[in-house]
């Protein structure tokens, strides 16, 4: 939350010093910091990677945080990959396919996120963020010589007391070459002579040289190639400057650069929402640079590419487009178009790699499954082998479609965030993505191969017992873009028994495809007597260089069976196993001809409603026992019933405070119209009900002493009482005409009386009404004799104000007015 704080405080020292302006075309006084939702959080280190399996194909989701992804290949392991996503959320894979976040401290340094990675020619992984301390304002550093298990640093990489630092880049030279190691890094600078600047490490990034300056309004991107015989010989820098795509080339390790030359001058991705180039719902994108160099020895070598989106002629919203050099940066090609999806729906922020043998690996957002351009999203991805010239068959490497608008971020701008840019790295014969994925409605952070194979297995579990065989048909289905090269499996247990064998082989001794689809056949075979558990049966399948990696588990139960005990009201009501009480179901794996007792407890009672036990699945007793023979579910299910709240100030009543079956017919009520409490008379006038389906009195009469009903949900009913000590008989005198007098004391408060006269015996009203005509209270419902009467009126209850009173007989009515003030 510090964080956070600090991050909005930067944005709000920034508008105060003007330094913040709507982007315009040119992307002057461009901000990429952003501000987190109230809620966001990363993951703890040691969080690890979940699989999300479709169709065979994986996604590793790798946690929620903040976009901006980078990844980076270990150049002597490609099962070795790391990636950062925003503020501070670094993971590694040592084996290709389980990730591991391990974010550094930082300590010294508050970061502030955009972070980005690298590894050098000896393995060693940098991973840089931005900073800041107080009013200074730069990069920092920390490196790993272990693969992004532990880490060393931090060390500053720059400062400046001017203005803050934005976006940066690094890479690292991989070559053999003199400048072997070097690391470069470039960003856009705010405040002083702000542009882009770029800095150099010889000594592993321990020390950095002093910031060269180099023109552009924002997206430095750094890249490393060869200058003719000499590897290392070229280091690029691109960035946006005003509308153009600017190179410059340095032959001397970054000490100097030459002249910027324009590569394109694209117009600028989506429509202009809050002054920036957006796409959906304004959501913020760009067509900065994304920049990569071959350094294979083919023919494509020292080819320099640079991928951007743009809008091209005509109604289309956004395209990928690839401009390439082949003289080291001075001439460009025309753009060629690297999407084929031939629709005007969006595709935007690309990512761009280029492995050792000269292959390039495009992956982007891309929206051609939804025609109305306005929700489904996947990540997309293709190659090309001839330079750039042509591109493979695009396919999607998500593989579940998500609406970007379900995790965007606002920002104090008003354009809405998903971060700013995805990464991409090579690796052979296929690569790894990293990218911001909506499918849970958050900003997941997910990683994915492309080109990839699916994998499936014909069965997730099996039952074995002693001196037995089970075959497991392990399939590739389908492939995913250009995958070319073999897939070799191999399969292994998670512990071996203690006594008796488990042989795990390959059928004919297949363990390898070349063709797809296709498949092999794992045989698991059991001899002696094993010691009986459940063993897990892992079943790994790698490419050619050991990736794409994806790995399925099957559970070997072997002598044992799998026991599922539960309630059809899952967390609610209890239940216990040989004496134990759980409330939510529990997967158990039990050795064959154990026994078990089970026993439903019921009821379970709340306050307004309660469960109570009906049955158990297998027919068995509400205790009885369970023997363990085979696979079994087993659950006890339960009837809910509610509560019939019952409210009588005089007692007199039946059928209430009981529990009833949903929907069962029932009946309360009070025993009788008029009754004697603490020596006081009361008459009964009827119900007034609270709750879905409750009963109210449609009138005061009182005759609905007894009322058949069901219910779906608890209610409470409330018995109207009224007394009628009120009521006195003020004359023996017969009255000649009808009479309603003024009630006195008035106005009043609390009490008044209300005097009138009867001249036959019948049914006689007074009904109390507010200043609206609503009903307020029946002050007397009675049949009475002929006389003078004086009824008392109390109302303690009732609010100042005007209220009229209302007599009604069969001859006669009067209604006069009342002042009540408290």
């Amino acid at each position: 939350m510090q964080h956070i704080t600090k991050i909005l405080f930067i944005l709000l020292f920034l508008v105060s010093k003007n330094l913040i302006f709507s982007q315009n075309t040119g992307y002057d006084n461009f901000l990429s910091v952003v501000a987190p939702p109230p809620a966001f959080h990363n993951e703890p280190n040691g969080f690890k990677s979940f699989l999300v399996t479709t169709n065979g194909y994986d996604n590793f989701y790798l946690g929620v945080d903040f976009g901006e992804p980078y990844v980076a290949t270990n150049p002597r392991d490609p099962l070795n990959s790391v990636c950062a996503f925003n503020m501070n959320s670094f993971y590694y894979t040592v084996d290709g396919y389980n990730w591991t976040r391990n974010s550094p401290l930082f300590i010294g340094y508050s970061t502030l996120g955009d972070p980005v990675v690298c590894f050098d020619s000896l393995g060693n992984c940098y991973y840089l963020q931005l900073y800041q301390n107080g009013n200074a304002y730069g990069l920092v550093i920390e490196k790993s010589t272990n693969k992004g298990v532990s880490w060393i640093g931090p060390y500053g990489c720059s400062s400046t007391t001017v203005g803050l630092s934005d976006k940066e880049w690094i890479i690292a030279d991989q070559t053999s070459g003199p400048y072997s190691n070097y690391l470069y890094a470039g960003w856009r600078q705010f405040g002083g002579s702000g542009g882009m600047k770029f800095i150099r490490s010889t000594n592993g990034g321990v020390n950095w040289s002093s910031p060269l300056s180099i023109p552009g309004s924002q997206g430095a991107y750094v890249s490393v190639g060869p200058n003719g015989s000499i590897p290392g010989g070229s280091v690029y820098f691109a960035c946006q400057n005003g509308s153009a795509e600017s190179v410059c080339r340095s032959t001397d390790g970054g000490q100097s650069f030459s002249a910027q030359v324009t590569a394109a001058s694209p117009s600028g991705p989506g429509v202009i929402c809050a002054g920036r180039y957006t796409v959906k719902n304004c959501i913020r994108t760009d067509a900065f640079p994304r920049m990569a160099v071959d350094n294979s020895y083919t023919s494509t070598r020292g080819n320099v590419y640079i991928v951007y989106a743009a809008n091209p002629p005509g109604p289309d919203n956004a395209d990928i487009f690839l401009v390439r050099s082949t003289d080291y940066g001075q001439t460009w090609s025309t753009p060629v178009r690297v999407n084929d999806d031939n629709t005007t729906t969006d595709q935007w922020m690309p990512s761009v790699s280029v492995d050792r043998n000269g292959k390039i690996y495009i992956c982007w957002y891309d929206s051609r499954l939804d025609p109305a351009n306005n929700l489904l999203t996947n990540l997309y991805g293709t190659t090309s082998t001839d330079g750039g010239l042509t591109f493979t068959q695009n396919n999607p490497i998500s593989d579940v479609s998500f609406n970007p608008n379900s995790m965007a971020v606002g920002q104090p701008g008003g354009e809405n965030y998903i971060g700013d840019y995805i990464g991409i790295s090579a690796i052979g014969n296929t690569s790894y993505s990293a990218w911001m994925d909506g499918r849970n409605s958050s900003l997941g952070s997910y990683t994915g191969f492309y080109p990839d194979f699916a994998m499936t297995t014909s069965i997730s579990s099996k039952n074995m017992v002693n001196n037995d065989s089970s075959f497991i048909i392990v399939k590739i289905p389908s492939i995913k873009g250009p995958f070319t090269g073999s897939v070799k499996f191999t399969a292994s247990l998670d512990s071996l028994p203690l006594s008796g064998n488990i042989n795990i082989s390959f059928l004919n001794g297949r363990d390898s495809l070349t063709t797809y689809p296709d498949s092999v056949t794992v045989r698991v075979k059991t001899t002696g007597s094993v010691t009986p558990r459940l063993y897990k049966l892992s079943i790994l399948g790698r490419g050619t260089n050991g990736v794409p990696a994806h790995n399925r588990n099957v559970d070997l139960l072997i002598n044992v069976s799998s026991v599922s005990i539960g309630t059809d009201r899952n967390g609610t009501c209890d239940f216990k196993i040989n004496g134990i009480t759980y409330n939510t179901r529990q997967q158990l794996i039990l050795q064959n001809t154990s026994v078990i007792t089970v026993q439903a407890v019921s009821p379970h009672t709340l306050p307004t409603f309660q469960y109570v036990y009906t049955h158990w699945s297998d027919a068995g007793d509400t205790t009885h026992i369970i023997n363990i023979t085979g696979n079994i579910t087993v659950t006890a299910f339960y009837k809910v019933q509610y509560k019939l709240l019952l409210n009588s100030l005089v007692g007199n009543s039946f059928g209430g405070n009981v529990f009833y079956d949903s929907a069962q017919s029932f009946s309360f009520g009070v025993l009788s119209r008029h009754v004697t409490y603490n020596g006081d008379p009361y008459v009964f006038k009827g119900w007034t009900g609270t709750g879905s389906g409750s009963y109210t009195s449609p009138d005061s009469s009182g005759n609905d002493t007894a009322i058949t009903m069901s219910m779906t949900n608890p209610v409470l009913e409330t018995a109207r009482w009224f007394t009628l000590i009120g009521i006195q008989n003020i004359s023996s005198e017969i009255p000649k005409e009808y009479k309603l007098y003024q009630n006195y004391p008035n106005p009043f408060n609390p009490s008044t009386f209300i005097n009138f006269d009867i001249i036959k015996s019948g049914n006689v009203k007074i009904i109390l009404y507010d200043i609206l005509g609503r009903e307020i209270r029946t002050v007397i419902n009675e049949t009475i004799q002929p006389g003078k009467f004086r009824v008392s009126l109390n109302a303690d209850n009732l609010a100042s104000g005007v209220y009229f009173y209302k007599i009604t007989t069969a001859e006669f009515t009067d209604v006069k007015k009342m002042l009540l003030i408290k």
